[in-house]
Order: C-alpha cells, then structure tokens, then sequence
C-alpha cells in the first residue's frame, strides 16, 4: 500500500509521544535538582588527573610527557614540565608536572587528551555542575583540584578502570621481569668474570 511506511512511522512517533506520558521508565523529566538521574558509564564532562595511593601530589600517574598539552584541539591544557625527577607511587624516579592547569570555560570534553596518554594519567569525569561567579580563575583548575584517586576512576567508570588497572599490572609485571633479568644477567657475567680471574 502505498505510503504503509509513512504511516507505521507516524503510528511509531504517536506510540512513543503518548506512551512518555503514562509509562516511568520513559518520563524524560525530573525535578532537577531534588531529582537526578544518575550518569550512564560512558558520561564524559571534564578531565581530571588519576593518582594512586593515599598521596595526590606522590601518586599522579602524569609524568609531564605534554602530548596532550599539544593535542589538545581547543589549547586549554597549559603544563610545565619538572626540572627534577622524584619517585613515584611504585619508587621508580619519574618526572612530573611542576604545573598542570586545565581551563574548563575553553574545554570542549573532546576526549583527545585521554585518548593520547600513554600512561592512563588523565581520564573524564562525570561532574558537570562547575558553573562560578569568577569568570577566569574559578574556572582554570590547577593540578591539586584536577588530581582524584583511582578509587573514584573506579566509581564513575568501574569496567574501564578495571582494564586499565589490568593493563598497567601486565606492563609493571614486564618491566619487573626486565629488570630481574638484566640483573641476572650482570651477577653471572661478574660471577663468570672472577671465575675466570681466579683460574688466571
């Protein structure tokens, strides 16, 4: 028939128009804010900087690499790397950022950032509500207000912090095993060294 199409549409859109009005699940409004619905996993607003352990400024993954600060679409991410390395949360020496500011008024929630960084250091949040009466300053977040721990990565992205999590055991685990052999290596060529001595 012709138009059987047009009208199956127009039936589905009546269907959903009127089903919105009587069914819960499907109500699109709620009394913000006494109500709220609660952030789907994949919820992308702003990035922040992942720390492990208890220590923000000893446990930030961000080892001052800038390759988000040059990727960055909009240009609102503004690092400075250290002169000095310090340990980070596993002891290894690592540089880290003296200064990491990100202005929120010029992010675009792109992602890119987190997409580029080759240590998981910088992830989206899920908080949205920022708006400030300072136009400028209350709106550049320094590292300190950037910096939340891995537990909240895990609360407001739990499957994806889980494979991150298990990605950077599987990489410590490699660069443990690299480091044992390396070491065992040179105790048996110092150990073959003063064998040979001994026979001279």
């Amino acid at each position: 028939m012709l138009g059987e199409g047009i009208i199956k549409g127009l039936a589905e859109t009546a269907k959903n128009f009127f089903g919105s009005y009587v069914s819960k699940e499907r109500l699109t409004t709620v009394q913000y804010p006494e109500e709220r619905i609660a952030p789907i996993e994949a919820t992308r607003d702003f990035p922040f900087l992942v720390y492990d352990g208890d220590d923000w400024e000893a446990g930030l993954r961000c080892t001052s690499c800038q390759i988000c600060e040059k990727e960055c679409p909009p240009k609102c991410i503004y690092i400075e790397k250290s002169k000095d390395k310090k340990p980070d949360f596993t002891g290894r020496p690592q540089f880290y950022p003296a200064r990491f500011d990100i202005d929120i008024s010029v992010c675009m929630s792109c992602q890119i950032c987190v997409e580029v960084c080759p240590f998981e250091s910088i992830k989206m949040d899920t908080e949205f509500e920022l708006a400030t009466t300072d136009r400028f300053g209350g709106l550049l977040l320094d590292r300190k207000q950037l910096a939340k721990s891995n537990a909240h990565y895990h609360k407001i992205h739990p499957t994806e912090a889980t494979l991150v999590d298990a990605h950077l055991a599987e990489e410590k685990a490699k660069a443990d095993a690299k480091t044992k052999a390396t070491a065992d290596a040179a105790k048996a060529k110092a150990a073959a060294a003063a064998a040979a001595g001994e026979g001279a």
